[in-house]
């Protein structure tokens, strides 16, 4: 059984268009291989699961709070895969070290993990099928302003994306591959 596909489109390519937050990893180069230390150990992957480290600067001083998720928009679904969400980050936050991704323990103070398509609270690494080339694993940092967002932990990814839409002052994206 073949599964090949056309590319999907840069998902924040139809969104509103924000001023740039920079995101950098010193885990990755934006558009370079995610190595295995932060791929998934399973679904026939057999990685360490540990998430990448991220930093993000260039926020507007009205920022209130970020919003951290990773995208796969390569996986073979008509929406995608969300890996890694996480709401609440302080405004004085910008960094995320490498592991911050292994539970809310991990995370800065008031920030929380919402559930990935995979159903983990926390990082889910990438775990494409084997031979369906290289995915892009896309991290993006919004910046909210305003009131926290009426979310909690119980909410997806997509909610949590479509509620930030309405409160994001800026937002930057740095991108990942992994296939195998």
């Amino acid at each position: 059984m073949s599964i090949e596909r056309t590319t999907a489109p840069d998902p924040y390519d139809h969104l509103p268009v924000f001023p740039a937050l920079t995101v950098t990893s010193t885990s990755f180069s934006d558009g370079g291989d995610l190595a295995e230390t932060y791929v998934y150990d399973g679904w026939g992957v057999n990685g360490q699961n540990v998430s990448p480290q991220l930093s993000w600067s260039g926020a507007p001083e009205t920022t209130t709070s970020y919003v951290v998720t990773c995208f796969d928009p390569d996986a073979p679904t008509p929406s995608g895969f969300w890996h890694w969400a996480i709401a609440g980050i302080p405004a004085d936050v910008t960094e995320l070290a490498e592991g911050a991704g292994s539970g809310d323990a991990a995370l800065p103070e008031g920030a929380f993990h919402v559930a990935g398509d995979g159903g983990v609270k926390g990082w889910m690494g990438p775990c494409p099928p084997e031979g369906d080339g290289k995915h892009r694993y896309m991290f993006a940092v919004h910046a909210i302003e305003g009131d926290p967002l009426a979310i909690d932990d119980s909410v997806t990814p997509a909610v949590l994306s479509f509620n930030a839409v309405f409160q994001t002052v800026a937002r930057g994206v740095t991108t990942g591959l992994y296939g195998h």
